[in-house]
C-alpha cells in the first residue's frame, strides 16, 4: 500500500514539478515500487521511451533529482521515515513483451504448418484422448 502511494505522488511530482531538460527525451513511467521492510529504501522501476542514450540520460536525472523528491514526498506521505529512493530501469516489461513475441513467433509457425498440411484453422485443434472401455 505505502509502494502504490510513494508511485502517485512520485509520478505527480516527476509531472508537475522536475524541471530538467535531460526528462524531455523520454518522460519517465513509473511501473513499480518496492519499499524495504523498514522503509528505509524505496525502490522505484521506471520505464523509459526512447534510444538507451536516452534512457540513461532520464535515469541519471531522476538519481540526480532523488533529493528533491523525497522532500516534497515526505510532505504527502504521513509516516514517520520517508525512504530513500533508488531509481531503476524496469526490465521486466523487456522480458515480458520478448515472451509474448516469442509466443506470437509460434503461434504463426504453427499456423504456416496446418496451411501447409492443408488442415483447417478451424479443425486445428486435436481431439482429446478418449478412454477405451475395451481396456483392462
Amino acid at each position: 500500500m505505502l509502494g502504490s502511494t510513494i508511485r502517485r505522488e512520485l509520478a505527480e511530482i516527476i509531472l508537475r514539478s522536475l524541471d530538467d531538460p535531460r526528462l524531455e527525451g523520454g518522460l519517465p513511467t513509473i511501473t513499480r515500487v518496492k519499499v524495504s521492510a523498514d522503509l528505509s529504501i524505496a525502490d522505484v522501476f521506471v520505464t523509459i521511451m526512447g534510444t538507451p542514450g536516452q534512457q540513461n540520460t532520464a535515469l541519471n536525472a531522476l538519481r540526480h533529482s532523488a533529493g528533491l523528491m523525497r522532500s516534497k514526498l515526505t510532505h504527502a506521505l504521513s509516516t514517520r521515515i520517508t525512504p530513500f529512493l533508488k531509481f531503476h530501469i524496469d526490465d521486466q516489461l523487456k522480458k515480458e513483451l520478448g515472451v509474448l513475441e516469442a509466443l506470437h513467433q509460434v503461434e504463426l509457425e504453427r499456423a504456416e504448418l496446418q496451411r501447409q498440411r492443408g488442415i483447417p484453422e478451424t479443425d486445428a485443434a486435436p481431439e482429446p484422448p478418449t478412454e477405451s472401455k475395451d481396456l483392462p
